[in-house]
């Protein structure tokens, strides 16, 4: 059963964190979320909660007429794709560097400044667009086009450049093994450039519509957009459209990796047709305790009954493969992964490179200082996380990385 906390002036709170530790300002940010007037019966919190901007990340926000452009954030879309192969742990090649090098030459990632720009160090595998790639493109660009004739600055952002390419932060892509041994491709990232620009937008643009009201909101990022506005009704069309890019992002990815992986692995194989791909940073229309509202998942995923999704550890711990319980309660969610347990600057301050590769000895993957942010130690415990949600999701399938590609 989860945690209910009361709110005094806002909508209750039910928590599913038993046994994980949920820190003070995330509890902050819950109680002044769950006090704005249009949010819907109750917020639900996911095991890896931690704090986020304006709205805590692991949180599930219903509401009605209205929505929050930062609770949905910046990484629009922002989610998750897994297909399993035929491949078995034998047939991988027993060093792995040249596995992992392939894929970082395969996928462009790292942080990226500007149409063909690169940072010098971090843009890693630069490649023209293949054609599935502009054939993905061609889908999105009707939508993109109606976009930007309403915000013309928008033209001017990382979009087709973009399409197919990882980031940097915590995107990754893995190579896994499950508990039968079988190998698993899975990859982390989200709308990319594209749709940092349209969160960026619409954030400001609900900041500035509500100017006269910022002061009395607990904080200036939980500004939101009025059902029937303008903006609201155009900040929909943007994200739905950034949430289909993001999607089509990782197929993209996908093709590319599981490519890579067929010129290094010298047996013939295949994956399945059908990929887990699933969001976990977006808003869309759902219906909940016998109304239709709009529910945000701000690091959380879709977890309907019978309906699969993806829950990864940090790089050096388990991941799963999870079937939605379909929890009514929880607005049919679950977490989206393990949760950072202190912030990306805390971690480098903490932790030393020798501590990285004691934490990922067993996973072939970079052990340098730029992604010491990313050790394992800096984030929950998956097993504990899995554990408090429980009555959420049932799991499938239990992976263990050996190849990890960080951006």
């Amino acid at each position: 059963m989860p945690e209910v906390v009361a709110v005094a002036n806002g909508r209750p709170i039910r928590m599913w964190t038993e046994g994980v530790p949920v820190e003070a300002a995330a509890r902050e940010q819950l109680l002044n979320t769950a006090r704005l007037p249009f949010i819907f019966h109750h917020l639900a919190v996911m095991p890896d909660v931690h704090l986020g901007k304006g709205s805590t990340i692991g949180s599930v926000i219903p509401t009605r007429g209205a929505i929050i452009p930062a609770a949905v954030g910046v990484d629009i879309g922002c989610g998750m794709i897994a297909t399993r192969s035929t491949l078995n742990a034998a047939d991988l090649p027993d060093c792995l560097r040249g596995l992992r090098s392939a894929i970082e030459a395969a996928v462009p990632h790292g942080r990226t400044l500007g149409r063909g720009k690169r940072d010098e160090g971090s843009w890693q595998g630069s490649r023209l667009p293949p054609a599935a790639v502009d054939a993905l493109w061609a889908g999105l660009l009707p939508g993109f086009r109606r976009i930007v004739g309403k915000y013309p600055r928008l033209q001017d952002t990382n979009h087709h450049q973009h399409l197919g390419t990882l980031g940097s932060g915590n995107h990754f892509i893995e190579v896994c093994l499950d508990e039968a041994e079988r190998v698993w491709f899975m990859l982390h990232s989200g709308s990319r450039g594209v749709g940092n620009a349209i969160g960026s937008t619409f954030i400001a643009l609900a900041q500035a519509d509500m100017r006269q009201h910022l002061a009395s909101l607990p904080d200036r990022d939980l500004a939101y957009l009025e059902e029937g506005s303008r903006h609201f009704a155009d900040y929909l069309e943007a994200v739905g459209w950034a949430q289909e890019y993001a999607r089509c992002n990782r197929v993209a990815m996908m093709g590319q990796l599981v490519a890579a992986a067929r010129r290094v692995i010298g047996k013939p194989f295949s994956v399945d047709a059908e990929a887990v791909n699933c969001h976990h940073n977006y808003v869309q229309r759902e219906q909940h305790f016998g109304s239709e509202v709009f529910v945000t998942r701000k690091g959380a995923l879709s977890a309907r009954k019978g309906e699969l999704g993806i829950i990864p550890g940090s790089m050096g711990a388990r991941s799963y493969i999870v079937r939605g319980l379909g929890n009514a309660e929880a607005f049919s969610s679950c977490s989206h992964g393990a949760g950072r347990v202190m912030s990306r600057n805390e971690a480098r301050r903490r932790f030393t490179v020798a501590d990285q590769e004691r934490a990922t000895a067993h996973v072939e993957c970079r052990k340098d200082k730029a992604v010491i942010d990313e050790i394992p130690l800096a984030y929950k415990d998956i097993d504990a996380v899995m554990h408090a949600q429980r009555s959420l999701v049932e799991v499938v399938h239990t992976l263990h990385q050996v190849v990890c590609v960080k951006g």
